[in-house]
């Protein structure tokens, strides 16, 4: 299996390469060269979340240096549950909160941090990952990576624009894990990112790559979960499920949609948006215009430019072509209040504002004459966003442990303009906070 650049499918890499890489020389970002044929009939004697990962990234590993370390890779990628919760109405709730930092880019961050480390044993100077976040893949990536060998992490968020305790856990880290504060949105720290792949002077200074769902490294784990929760509603039930998810940069959708591209049992696929308008938007004109960043409650989702519209427009060349494919539904603010206030009544869950944006889109195609299911996909635990949620249910929510551990290690980040130079300042010019 090769991997190949959107912008240039001449240029190919193997996947080890692309991990590395993060992003193609030319800017494009790296996606299968071709997609395997993987039929729930594969999937025979696959029981456990970590079977079925094993079968359903075999293909994508083909031929590469990694191959006969998969099996080792999901284990460390894993070691938490998934669980698929029925909650009544022909819908269940695939929660992806149950790693370490309490949101779903813990299996994708946890995969790369294995599978980089295992090719970064012997090298000569250390890896260097630089991640834009808007709130929960910086936390993800520092856990995953922190104080692994021969690997160092440089993690931007947009100053104000993430929950207190999303702020907390990103700053809460030391040792390998270099975190920066920018004056800016989501939107200017992934610009940052990718001037710095494509600049020289950081090219010849650092060994540079992400941990962004840019790499593909992000989706190709992700596509796990959604294989885990179709095969059991299609064992359960023999239909395909259908997916509603939470979506920002468009990584975890696109990990969605690959997962069916090759022959899992999964039907439609839905985005969920929040007020940010530039995917609604395509669907609408057919044409692609990113958009200044709007704040909203759902801050991981406040995205005007998504960096994997890119993949999607790769796989799907025409819109018409897309948006037979998948559909996409806009959330307002008020709509994701309603639905936390009322989620305990409603579905016995305490939402977060992002798992929130998913079930007002269920709420409103529910109908009596529906019997296919769907699967919610709940993307952190309400706890994280206690400043939003806790005054709508009316109570405290529990904090996870680990979430607690990391708040109490928090300490001021440096704060930078957006600017690339200022970026430079401050990582190429200055040495890493000490442990």
């Amino acid at each position: 299996m090769n991997y190949v650049s959107t912008r240039n499918t001449d240029h190919s890499v193997s996947l080890s390469d692309a991990l590395q890489e993060g992003l193609a020389p030319d800017g494009g970002l790296y996606v299968p060269s071709a997609f395997p044929s993987i039929p729930p009939e594969a999937f025979e004697g696959c029981t456990t979340a970590e079977a079925i990962a094993e079968r359903m990234l075999e293909p994508f590993f083909d031929g590469d240096v990694l191959a006969p370390e998969v099996p080792g890779i999901v284990s460390d990628m894993y070691g938490f549950s998934v669980p698929l919760k029925d909650v009544g109405a022909q819908t269940r709730v695939l929660e992806l909160f149950h790693g370490p930092t309490a949101a779903f880019k813990d299996v994708g961050a946890r995969f790369l941090a294995s599978s980089l480390s295992r090719l970064n044993r012997s090298a000569t100077e250390p890896l260097t990952i630089l991640v834009a976040t808007s709130g929960d893949t910086g936390a993800a990536v520092a856990a995953a990576f922190w104080k692994k060998p021969n690997v160092e992490v440089i993690v931007l968020y947009p100053k104000g624009r993430v929950s207190d305790r999303q702020e907390k856990q990103l700053t809460g880290w030391g040792a390998n894990v270099q975190t920066i504060a920018v004056r800016g949105v989501f939107d200017d720290c992934q610009r940052l990112v990718k001037a710095a792949f494509q600049n020289d002077t950081w090219q010849n200074r650092k060994r540079l790559s992400s941990a962004n769902s840019i790499n593909i490294g992000r989706l190709l784990p992700q596509m796990t979960y959604y294989a885990v929760a179709s095969l059991r509603v299609w064992r359960e039930t023999g239909n395909e499920a259908n997916f509603i998810v939470p979506s920002g940069n468009l990584g975890n959708a696109l990990a969605c949609v690959y997962a069916r591209q090759s022959g899992l049992p999964i039907g439609e696929v839905v985005l969920a948006t929040n007020a940010n308008r530039p995917v609604t938007a395509f669907f609408e004109s057919g044409e692609w215009e990113p958009m200044e960043t709007v704040e909203t409650l759902a801050t991981a989702m406040d995205v005007g430019n998504p960096s994997n519209m890119e993949r999607l427009r790769h796989l799907y060349p025409s819109v018409d072509a897309l948006r037979s494919s998948i559909t996409a539904a806009r959330v307002t603010d008020e709509a994701i209040r309603q639905r936390i206030e009322t989620g305990e009544d409603d579905w016995g869950e305490v939402w977060c504002p992002h798992t929130a944006t998913a079930v007002d889109v269920r709420e409103k195609l529910l109908t009596s004459s529906d019997d296919h299911p769907w699967v919610i996909v709940a993307t952190a635990h309400p706890a994280k966003f206690d400043d939003i949620v806790e005054p709508l249910v009316g109570r405290e929510v529990p904090v996870p442990e680990a979430l607690a551990e990391v708040m109490e290690r928090s300490r001021p980040a440096p704060e930078i303009p957006p600017s690339l130079d200022a970026l430079a300042d401050q990582v190429l010019d200055a040495q890493a906070p000490a442990a």
